[in-house]
């Protein structure tokens, strides 16, 4: 699923705020979340989709992958009838990378809304055995 830059800065400032200082993430109503994310699973068509736009060379091309969370307003977009649910949960959002002079520089492909996936199968709340 396509994530705009705004939302994505938004996902990625909540992450900063909490998670990544070591608090625990904030759910609606700003409650503590206690059940963070065990994996993310993203479909072969959006992995190779973005390793389409990446550098050919193997060595050189890649994904380069952010850890975030669900704002309300990311959750409630994501998962409309969910939305509550995913609020402060743990996600990865992942764009288009190549790696040049041993440190990974975005490529700027498409529009701004072409540069950011995520929306993966998460568990919690869809857990296989």
């Amino acid at each position: 699923m396509k994530i705009d830059k705004k939302d994505f800065e938004s996902m990625k400032a909540k992450y900063d705020k909490e998670v990544k200082k070591g608090k625990p993430a904030k759910g609606k109503k700003d409650q503590d979340k206690t059940n963070q994310t065990d994996w993310i699973f993203f479909d072969r068509e959006t992995l190779e989709g973005l390793l389409r736009k990446a550098d050919k060379d193997p060595k050189v091309g890649g994904i380069q992958f952010y850890f975030t969370e669900y704002t309300e307003e990311t959750a409630e977009k994501t998962y409309p009838k969910e939305g509550a649910a995913y609020t402060g949960q743990m996600t990865l959002v992942m764009r288009t990378a190549n790696l040049k002079e041993k440190k990974p520089i975005s490529v700027e492909l498409g529009g701004e809304e072409d540069d950011y996936e995520g929306g993966g199968v998460q568990c919690p709340f869809q857990c296989l055995p």
